[in-house]
């Protein structure tokens, strides 16, 4: 369970978790926030959502961890105006060193390690978005699709164009790198 009092020592964090719109229990699922991660304003967290270490999720966003659960890996990054929901039998799992960019819409799926998904890109119910992929921006995954490790997917509806080489996928992590440095700023920490 997020507690404010958890504070990262000179930092702004206490300053950024003032404008949040909205921590939320639903029912008996509450949320859980790792001390290091990053919640800009405007974020709106309910129910069954755990966010881990530096992982940060940037303004606007909403994670809805109502009638199932939400899971934010560590470094992983939801940029602003995303949205993470959930099923009755999926739920939204966002693995480590992932980078979801802004207006994702994420929706009962499961994106592995080391994803890019690009900027307005849908996933649907039952997605599974394999290790070190990129979803290309405005691309739409229909549901139940399973994606291969280091795919580039595009299109609506989305489709594998080529497998990524590995020294080409292994960039994706960067990214999830570079926003952990961008939000260590927000919070006045240097990385």
């Amino acid at each position: 369970m997020f507690d404010a009092r958890r504070d990262i020592r000179g930092s702004n964090r206490d300053k950024f978790l003032k404008q949040i719109t909205m921590i939320l229990t639903y029912g008996d699922r509450r949320p859980s926030i790792a001390p290091t991660a990053f919640i800009a304003a405007g974020v709106q967290i309910i129910g069954g959502v755990e966010i881990g270490d530096k992982a940060s999720v940037l303004f606007n966003s909403v994670l809805r961890g109502d009638i199932n659960d939400v899971r934010l890996g560590v470094c992983s990054n939801i940029q602003d105006n995303s949205t993470l929901h959930v099923a009755d039998e999926w739920p939204c799992i966002v693995g480590d060193f992932v980078t979801v960019g802004h207006g994702v819409n994420l929706h009962g799926c499961r994106v592995e390690d080391e994803v890019v998904v690009g900027m307005g890109a849908i996933i649907m119910n039952g997605v599974v978005v394999g290790y070190q992929s990129i979803v290309g921006a405005g691309a739409l995954i229909p549901p139940d699709t399973k994606i291969p490790p280091r795919s580039l997917v595009v299109g609506v509806p989305a489709k594998v164009v080529r497998q990524l080489p590995e020294s080409e996928a292994a960039g994706n992590k960067y990214w999830a790198e570079k926003y952990v440095k961008v939000t260590r700023k927000y919070l006045g920490i240097t990385p």
